[in-house]
């Protein structure tokens, strides 16, 4: 019981180390974010260059953000289930890595074709492709996950209390069917 005890305190513990180097590393990233289009105003840098690089370094800083939410989140529960935590997680932290991904390649595109580096276009296309291929995993990985839920590894709820669109689950209360009389 002991040994239980002190595996959740360090569960514990872990969680906060990790959720406060996260959102450090947020505000870290932010304040590079501002630093950079601080520059691009004052003209030390081209404006352009230093959205960029400005907006680069917001995605980044936003996709830690979001690791740090689901670090917080999802690792100081319970659960037991590792696909109701993907389920639960996955979505949101993958669409913003597809995001993240896009508009670097869009990006690429955009600083190449200003640099007449057309020869470079395939990895920025890469980018973008492997971009597409995550957002499809994650769409395929849902679907297949999709009969899974909360309720459904929990032996003590009733089984009717899993379908989402059950009255037992909206919370209203059960109206009884009439049956065909037989024949």
């Amino acid at each position: 019981m002991e040994r239980i005890l002190s595996l959740n305190h360090f569960r514990f513990l872990m969680v906060l180390i990790f959720t406060g180097i996260f959102f450090i590393l947020t505000l870290v990233l932010t304040g590079i974010t501002v630093a950079s289009i601080w520059h691009g105003f004052a003209g030390d840098t081209d404006l352009v260059e230093a959205f960029i690089k400005a907006i680069n370094t917001a995605v980044v800083a936003l996709a830690t953000f979001e690791l740090g939410l689901v670090v917080h989140k999802e690792y100081r529960s319970d659960e037991t289930h590792v696909i109701v935590v993907l389920r639960r997680t996955l979505p949101r932290f993958i669409s913003i890595v597809c995001i993240a991904l896009a508009l670097e390649g869009l990006l690429m595109v955009i600083k190449y074709s200003q640099l007449e580096m057309a020869g470079n276009l395939f990895y920025p296309v890469a980018i973008i492709v492997s971009a597409a291929l995550l957002l499809a995993a994650l769409g395929v990985f849902l679907r297949l996950s999709d009969g899974v839920d909360d309720n459904r590894f929990d032996p003590g709820v009733p089984e009717r209390v899993t379908a989402e669109g059950s009255a037992a689950a909206r919370g209203e209360p059960e109206v009884a069917m009439p049956q065909p009389a037989p024949r």
